[in-house]
């Protein structure tokens, strides 16, 4: 080979190399989607492993687990979960508990878990009025320094209850407004905002940057319940394309409700989401 063909192809080769730490980088960066595991409440009481294998095959990549009569990790131990998850390739990033006399030892497990986020799942009081929603807000302003001191981060999940109102006064609003955002994170649950009667775009740009967490959720409007993606009410393509202004960092799909089957819903729901 000629010097000059030789060095013309030395630099394209090693142009070529220099561009491929940015391809692999774009392709990491992917949109990452996770799974509430409610979704799969009877097949993780049963086998808890063989149904994380499932959900990783059809391209799951993070787990927020939820309370269960085996504990919060539907019989396994906090660090058996983490280690679960990651053999799968899998991220535990929350978990849904209650806010009880055992918050303590649900803190010390989320430690031993690795999972970043503790998520109170609903109202701890009944008292739909504004003096009991400023409360509670004081009540998760305790929790969320409680979490902080052992790097752990606590937020709320809604259902639609919380948007009724009192005294003129959205009470889900009050909440918001109560809480302090470097210790109570929320976690929107965009279901549950359409059947209320809200907009969650209206969310995101009355308090941007509040929901790290979401869960993704449609539903059928005139049932009151979840759906697969593309068959309710939920606008998911608009949702997603309003990330930023939210400040989500962990989009989690939740259905209660199938067709067929848990899986078979997700898949669907996946390939949806693939699709837009």
């Amino acid at each position: 080979m000629k010097r000059r063909n030789f060095l013309v192809r030395s630099s394209l080769f090693s142009a070529g190399t220099m561009l491929l730490p940015s391809l692999s980088f774009a392709s990491e960066t992917t949109q990452k989607f996770g799974v509430q595991l409610y979704s799969f409440r009877d097949e993780m009481a049963k086998d808890p492993l063989g149904t994380l294998e499932q959900i990783a095959a059809i391209g799951i990549k993070e787990i927020e687990s939820a309370k269960s009569s085996k504990g919060h990790y539907y019989g396994l131990s906090p660090k058996s979960m983490k280690q679960a998850c990651e053999d799968l390739s899998m991220t535990l990033v929350s978990g849904h508990v209650h806010l009880d006399k055992d918050f303590e030892r649900t803190m010390e497990e989320a430690v031993a878990s690795g999972q970043d986020y503790l998520i109170c799942s609903s109202m701890p009081s009944n008292g739909q009025t504004v003096d009991n929603y400023k409360k509670v807000a004081e009540e998760f302003n305790k929790a969320g320094e409680a979490c902080q001191k052992l790097g752990i981060k606590f937020g709320y999940h809604n259902h639609e209850y919380e948007f009724e109102s009192d005294q003129d006064q959205v009470l889900y609003d009050v909440l918001m407004d109560h809480t302090e955002p470097d210790l109570v994170h929320m976690e929107l649950d965009l279901g549950w905002v359409v059947v209320a009667g809200k907009d969650p775009l209206d969310y995101f740009k009355k308090y941007p940057g509040r929901f790290p967490l979401w869960h993704l959720k449609d539903m059928n409007m005139v049932e009151k319940e979840s759906t697969e993606f593309g068959k309710g009410g939920l606008d998911i393509e608009a949702m997603l394309k309003n990330q930023e202004l939210s400040g989500v960092k962990h989009i989690l799909i939740e259905q209660e409700e199938y067709a067929s089957t848990p899986l078979e819903s997700m898949q669907h729901n996946m390939d949806f989401l693939n699709n837009l």
